[in-house]
């Protein structure tokens, strides 16, 4: 009988998490948000007191004024004194491939939507994200837009030139949306892979490998360059050491002086930055392991991960010491902010799932980490919405609010321009035109606790 009733929950957990989204048939065609706060982002402002009308999933209507009159059956939201913001995005994600379950897939998918994030670009591939991509396309399940790349170019993967213009060729061909690079490709094999690349119509994006270099990646025109990769490392007086966890471990040689060369070159390049500071932090910033075990959004975490987590974060305090992690920390800090302030584009990431980033709650920290480096709220708040739709090329449909565009929009209970940490406190979220209300998508995810 107990294993009949387990069979039974699982099945219902799997229905449940792939049942087809409601941008797919199910719920209203209108919803309307009224009396709401809006934060446009096509540029720093507060609409006060707007009606937005969504209807099959577009922003059909913006008015003044508290109410507006709406066919019988809509769904009234009411957004006096909340704020309503375009979703964000992450663009530094992965989804689960390989041998994990559809339920596992479903989960962090949800998670990402839970925090408000309407787009994700994932950048570690699997043919599994394909499918994925088109079932989220279509409204099938409750998920971001998904763009992806394909399996990663590493040294073991493409340890050849012949095998790396065979990947780039066959992931053109599958359809993946970019090519990712790991650390490990060697110099020839990347230029062959940069070449094919540029004549097949794909980008490229990620790591810079070592044998590469920052000054490469930049002439090759990296779409983007992930963690800051190489920066630190170009900033490094002849003569520093090997370069260790993203020059951790080149404090003392740093020289400063080269940064505003650097930071013309990245600008000349059009490469854009998804720096992924949270994650950095989270390796050498001086919170204790049992502190982070105590964030809120950690209950969502398997133990065992939570204990791997734990073992890395103390390799990194044992190794390094508390003074060497806060340098380079703030150097990374001024990086952003150097880089930003110079006009380099940036685009809003965290790299979750990863050590200590719960998908989707990761990204608020990291919009907390890029207004501690420097950058308005105003500024951390278009990493993700307005800057995501410019990279891609779709201002004309998505990034901002504004009528004709898809409503992938988050309802807020207090203003992010004032404290970014506002974003975080999400009241629904609206997806394709489907509306989740916070009291949904706290059931949604304790069912997947």
């Amino acid at each position: 009988m107990k294993r009949t009733q387990g069979l039974f929950i699982v099945v219902f957990l799997l229905v449940l998490l792939f049942a087809p989204g409601p941008s797919a048939g199910q719920g209203p065609a209108v919803v309307v948000f009224e009396g709401v706060t809006l934060i446009p982002m096509d540029r720093e402002r507060l609409l006060p007191k707007q009606s937005v009308v969504v209807r099959d999933g577009r922003i059909a209507e913006i008015t003044s004024g508290d109410r507006v009159k709406l066919p019988s059956g809509a769904v009234r939201v009411d957004g006096r004194g909340k704020f309503l913001i375009p979703a964000l995005a992450e663009m530094h994600a992965h989804v689960p491939g390989g041998d994990a379950s559809d339920q596992e897939i479903a989960r962090v998918l949800f998670m990402y939507v839970a925090n408000g994030i309407g787009t994700i670009r994932s950048m570690l591939g699997h043919p599994r994200h394909l499918p994925l991509r088109e079932r989220a396309a279509r409204g099938e399940l409750i998920s971001p837009t998904i763009y992806t790349s394909g399996p990663s170019f590493r040294g073991a993967s493409a340890p050849t030139v012949d095998v790396a213009v065979k990947m780039v060729t066959e992931q053109k061909a599958a359809g993946y949306d970019l090519l990712k690079i790991h650390p490990g490709v060697k110099r020839d094999v990347f230029d062959a892979l940069a070449a094919t690349a540029d004549k097949l119509g794909i980008r490229f994006a990620g790591h810079v490998p070592v044998e590469v270099g920052l000054a490469r990646a930049l002439e090759a025109r990296y779409w983007t360059i992930d963690h800051l990769d190489g920066y630190v490392e170009a900033l490094a007086r002849e003569g520093a050491p090997a370069s260790q966890n993203f020059g951790a471990n080149l404090m003392p040689y740093i020289d400063e002086s080269q940064l505003p060369a650097l930071i013309a070159k990245t600008k000349a390049a059009g490469t854009w930055m998804v720096p992924t500071q949270i994650l950095l932090e989270n390796w050498f910033g001086p919170d204790e392991p049992a502190v982070m075990a105590r964030r809120p959004e950690i209950r969502y975490a398997d133990p065992k991960q939570v204990e791997n987590w734990t073992a890395r974060k103390k390799s990194f305090t044992d190794f390094y010491p508390l003074e060497q992690r806060t340098q380079f920390i703030a150097l990374r800090r001024k990086l952003i902010k150097a880089l930003h302030d110079g006009g380099v584009g940036f685009l809003l990431g965290s790299d979750a799932p990863q050590v200590w980033n719960l998908p989707g709650f990761s990204m608020h920290r990291e919009l907390q980490v890029l207004v501690a480096s420097g950058l308005t709220p105003y500024q951390a708040l278009a990493t993700g919405t307005r800057n995501i739709a410019v990279y891609f090329g779709t201002l004309d449909r998505s990034g901002t609010i504004e009528k004709g565009k898809q409503a992938d929009l988050v309802l807020l209970e207090a203003n992010p321009l004032q404290d970014i940490a506002n974003a975080s406190k999400i009241a629904g979220v609206m997806i394709g035109g489907h509306w989740l209300p916070k009291t949904e998508i706290e059931r949604r995810l304790n069912d997947r606790n």
